[in-house]
């Protein structure tokens, strides 16, 4: 019984992340353990018990169940993204940006406007220091000293 549990809510995880596995983090989409829950049947509390201290084999490498789990950041579009396809975007950013003139979190926060996804600049600020990525202004100053040799 325990096993088909498993089963069942690894195939509405592939169902739902298929993007992901295909594309990568990216493609990531929001989900919840209500909705599996909801999907399968069950209750969302079964659903916790089952994905804790589980791991999947993905085309994306070894994934512990919970990490297909993540939080709704809405777009303008109607396709809400995932935080952790946020996180990736901010990254992207962040390395690309000029290394004089760093992007601002509110800087950030317009670039991913522009495409469509609505994030709060503190959350901008969150997600940057959870990824360690420095503020823009010591950004600047890691540029200038490893530059000044």
């Amino acid at each position: 019984n325990r096993q088909h549990t498993i089963l069942k809510v690894s195939r509405s995880i592939v169902a739902r992340q298929r993007d992901f596995l295909d594309y990568g983090i990216e493609r990531m989409k929001p989900l919840t353990l209500r909705e599996v829950a909801e999907d399968i049947a069950m209750h969302e509390s079964t659903v916790a018990r089952v994905v804790k201290n589980k791991y999947m084999h993905t085309p994306r490498g070894l994934l512990e169940f919970r990490f297909f789990f993540n939080a709704r950041i809405a777009s303008s579009n109607g396709n809400d993204v995932s935080s952790l396809a946020v996180k990736e975007k901010i990254k992207k950013i962040v390395d690309t940006e000029s290394t004089q003139k760093p992007y601002s979190d509110s800087g950030i926060t317009n670039i991913l406007k522009a495409h469509g996804i609505n994030i709060a600049r503190r959350t901008i600020a969150k997600y940057r220091e959870e990824l360690g990525i420095a503020s823009s202004s010591d950004r600047k100053k890691i540029y200038r000293r490893s530059h000044e040799h």
